[in-house]
């Protein structure tokens, strides 16, 4: 009833704030776009020795429109699928391990791998935009440090609720909202913010045993708030905060200092608490355990030319308390972060990484090659302490070539190249459960990609 009050009292702001603005704006044109994109992506896993490899191949994509009204009113909606080919039945384990596919399911309906073709009305909205402001209500796309579409798959992240934002003629940027649904990626449907927690694997508890906060997790809405704040020209803070209800606040910070137009520096703190009692009064149910979680990190980066930069980061997860965010919301846009992995469920973690961005022209064959280059060493605490290592990961070197490719007259047509290997180091069981999907792997992805 709270939400259905919350939801209905900002749609009658939306209108109301659409009627204030037409007193004050010069009216602007009725227009249609119709936007989209058809995918097809391959990808395969090549695991270490006799394990199991995998390979898919879907396609799909997603068809938007979006009417403007004069009014400064606009209506939206977009449909998103992905078909699987089924080139591989993903449902037969790893007759060593047991374990199934753990990317290549991503492709797919993760709830239902044997569903061969899922269609999301992943976008319908109502909004408003005028003088800097911008008030959206319904489904829509968000884009967040920790909460985002993550499209490297077929169907990005979506939410449901209310999404306010204002950006000023100096460069400062507001952004709240109201989340009441989430689709996460890979899914054809919209889930409850507890339901959402949980569909992706869960690892284990802090004790050792597996997790149960599947289905488990209460929790109504969340609330996202954000501020980029230019304090000057050279000095900038980026502010989040995520309360997600009964479960969790993570505050993130992230303040920029340009030297001069070669080097930047950067920090990065994100600070968690538990709400409540972290998702259910059961400790054993419950998702957020620990009473805090820190992570903290820096980097530098110097541009080279126009096209070119390279950059150093570190990220330091505390041994206070796991580090968690639900994968199924989004990707960790930690200054760490690398393609293919993430340092969410774990404490005590070191990560070291360099990047190489550049583009590169090829004029006879009129093609630009636009890439990031990263090599990374992670460093996990001792996979047997689950309190720490909520997945059992081994400390692990991560190398990734990610090239985006566009061709003179193809316009719209930009295919993906990504490469990734990882290899385990330092001490960790051996048995292949530490590394099956995990390290001593690679994973290949040939993604071609029109957009219109």
């Amino acid at each position: 009833m709270m939400r259905k009050y919350i939801l209905s009292t900002l749609v009658i702001t939306l209108f109301s704030f659409s009627l204030w603005a037409q007193k004050n704006d010069e009216v602007t044109p009725q227009k249609g776009t119709l936007s989209g994109q058809w995918r097809t992506y391959f990808m395969n896993t090549i695991n270490k020795g006799e394990l199991k490899d995998y390979y898919a191949l879907a396609t799909g994509g997603y068809v938007k429109y979006e009417y403007q009204f004069s009014s400064g009113l606009y209506l939206g909606g977009a449909l998103y699928t992905s078909l699987n080919t089924n080139i591989q039945d993903l449902n037969l384990p790893d007759p060593i391990t047991g374990q199934a596919s753990r990317y290549e399911i991503g492709l797919f309906d993760i709830e239902d791998p044997d569903d061969r073709w899922i269609a999301l009305l992943g976008e319908m909205y109502l909004g408003y935009a005028a003088a800097g402001h911008d008030l959206k209500v319904g489904r829509m796309k968000v884009k967040s440090t920790f909460l985002n579409p993550q499209d490297g798959r077929m169907i990005p992240t979506l939410v449901q609720g209310i999404w306010y934002q204002y950006g000023s003629a100096q460069g400062h940027k507001f952004q709240i909202g109201v989340l009441d649904r989430i689709a996460p990626r890979s899914t054809d449907k919209f889930f409850e913010i507890g339901e959402s927690i949980g569909l992706y694997p869960v690892g284990r508890d802090i004790a050792g045993e597996p997790s149960l906060y599947r289905e488990n997790v209460n929790s109504d809405f969340v609330i996202l708030a954000n501020s980029d704040l230019r304090i000057s020209k050279q000095f900038s803070v980026e502010l989040w905060d995520f309360y997600v209800d009964n479960v969790f606040n993570s505050l993130y910070i992230r303040p920029t200092y340009k030297v001069n137009p070669k080097w930047t520096l950067q920090a990065e703190w994100l600070h968690q608490n538990r709400l409540d009692n972290g998702g259910n009064a059961i400790d054993s149910l419950s998702y957020f355990r620990n009473k805090f979680a820190d992570v903290i990190g820096g980097k530098v980066a110097y541009r080279i030319n126009k096209t070119s930069s390279v950059s150093l980061a570190y990220d330091r997860i505390t041994g206070a308390g796991r580090f968690l965010f639900p994968r199924e919301w989004g990707r960790e846009f930690l200054f760490s972060f690398q393609k293919r992995e993430r340092s969410e469920g774990t404490a005590g973690n070191h990560a070291l990484v360099a990047y190489f961005n550049t583009q590169t022209e090829f004029p006879a064959l009129k093609t630009k090659v636009l890439s990031t280059w990263s090599a990374g060493q992670h460093w996990k605490d001792d996979p047997f302490n689950p309190a720490l290592n909520k997945y059992a990961f081994p400390s692990y070197a991560h190398f990734n070539a990610d090239l985006f490719f566009e061709f003179e007259g193809l316009k719209g047509f930009q295919p993906e190249f990504l490469v990734t290997y990882k290899v385990a180091n330092g001490d960790f069981p051996d048995s292949p459960n530490f590394i099956m999907n995990k390290a001593d792997m690679w994973n290949i992805n040939l993604v071609l990609n029109y957009n219109f």
